[in-house]
């Protein structure tokens, strides 16, 4: 990867649909050439997918019984219970519709949990499950009182 395929992705993760012909004149190749970099980082698997980001406008539930841009932003610091693997709390956490992202980390925890919530009750609901269904010993929550505007 070079500094032409980092600026590809500063690109991309600020707007995943700019046209190859965009794409190509903001890091200084043609499109057919940007469109060639973009389909190597794929499969590559240094871009895993495309996505869409819903905001507040798009009206009814998120899956977490919130309404959609509502919820209370967590991040749960999860000790896993011996004997239970990273790749066993990889698998189970999917299955958290409250879960946005897990990152295994270095430290006093095992992960790092993004979570949305609807309220504190969901949350006391998430950490309960997370110790009972996805092997979980302990947790210490942070609650995210702002976050910037996403780019």
């Amino acid at each position: 990867m070079d500094d032409v395929d980092r600026a590809i992705l500063r690109e991309l993760s600020a707007d995943a649909r700019l046209p190859y012909r965009d794409l190509g004149t903001r890091v200084g190749l043609s499109p057919n050439a940007a469109a060639a970099r973009v389909r190597r980082l794929v499969e590559s698997g240094v871009i895993a997918r495309f996505t869409v980001e819903l905001g507040p406008g798009a009206g009814g539930e998120d899956g977490r019984g919130a309404p959609r841009g509502t919820g209370m932003e967590v991040f749960i610091d999860v000790r896993l219970k011996e004997g239970v693997t990273c790749d066993d709390f990889a698998q189970t956490h999917r299955a958290f519709a409250e879960v946005v992202d897990a990152a295994h980390v270095t430290g006093p925890y095992d992960y790092l949990v993004h979570a949305v919530v609807r309220d504190a009750a969901g949350l006391d609901r998430l950490v309960r499950r997370l110790k009972t269904e996805a092997g979980v010993a302990q947790t210490s929550t942070r609650l995210a009182i702002r976050t910037p505007p996403r780019r």
